[in-house]
């Protein structure tokens, strides 16, 4: 029986859908969020303090997009000072070349999580503790999802194991088992309601409101707990999907504060 080193729970914002103008939102985000299972209990009590200090019913799960700004800037603020690690994939639906590709099926959801994913296993790989009581693997856990298999999401990452090299995947498959993959209910483990926070943060950085305007301050504050190699934050930390997402950033159009 194996023993995760890593847990990493994984949440998403906006939707799937390519009826823009219709009540599709332009960005689609997944993002994870990765713990050491040794300290994850010290961890993710940073949820139980915000719940007590926004005055929230006991074991109340947060849904971040339910909180009032200035209560999100908070819980933002606790998550940016704990010692978790952040990734996040942002998919401008609209740059995609072939959106018929990604119409069915959760293909845009499975596609997202293989770079989630590939960026998880690249930090664990790497930051496996030296009194490591695991084996270095990382237990997947997804939001569930209702109308999604499961089954077929671990189907499509042992196809992906099984043609790395031929379709170019940089999953580090020694760290990410197939086997340790699964989902629960948003409420079920705290872990989820901060990947929750995080996804959310960085959709609202990208996705216009109603009125036009974007809001990046709780993706700035996270910012010390994302993922960087070598000090660079784009392509690890947060990936702007596909090429020509990253355009719509170099011409400041979003995320001109967030480095």
């Amino acid at each position: 029986m194996s023993k995760p080193t890593f847990r990493v729970y994984i949440d998403e914002s906006g939707d799937e859908g390519f009826r823009f103008g219709q009540g599709s939102s332009d960005w689609f985000v997944i993002a994870g969020v990765v713990l050491k299972c040794a300290n994850e209990l010290e961890e993710v009590k940073l949820v139980d303090e915000v719940r007590s200090l926004l005055k929230r019913p006991e074991r109340k799960p947060l849904h971040f997009r339910d909180l009032r700004h200035e209560h999100r800037v908070p819980y933002a603020e606790r998550i940016s000072g704990s010692g978790l690690r952040a990734f996040s994939i942002l998919v401008h639906k609209p740059s995609l070349m072939e959106p018929e590709n990604f119409a069915q099926g959760n293909r845009l959801y499975f596609y997202a999580t293989r770079y989630l994913l590939e960026r998880v296993s690249w930090y664990c790989r790497d930051h496996r503790p030296q009194q490591d009581t695991g084996d270095g693997s990382v237990e997947v856990v997804f939001s569930n999802r209702s109308g999604m298999s499961y089954e077929s999401l671990r189907g499509y990452l042992k196809r992906l194991e099984a043609n790395s090299p031929a379709w170019g995947v940089t999953i580090d498959w020694n760290v990410i088992n197939c086997d340790q993959v699964r989902s629960l209910c948003h409420g079920k483990r705290m872990g989820l309601q901060i990947a929750d926070a995080v996804a959310s943060s960085a959709y609202y950085a990208v996705q216009p409101s109603q009125y036009g305007f974007t809001e990046d301050r709780y993706l700035r504050i996270l910012l010390p707990r994302f993922y960087r190699y070598k000090g660079s934050l784009w392509g690890y930390g947060i990936k702007l999907w596909p090429k020509e997402a990253e355009a719509i950033r170099a011409r400041g159009e979003v995320l001109s504060e967030v480095k």
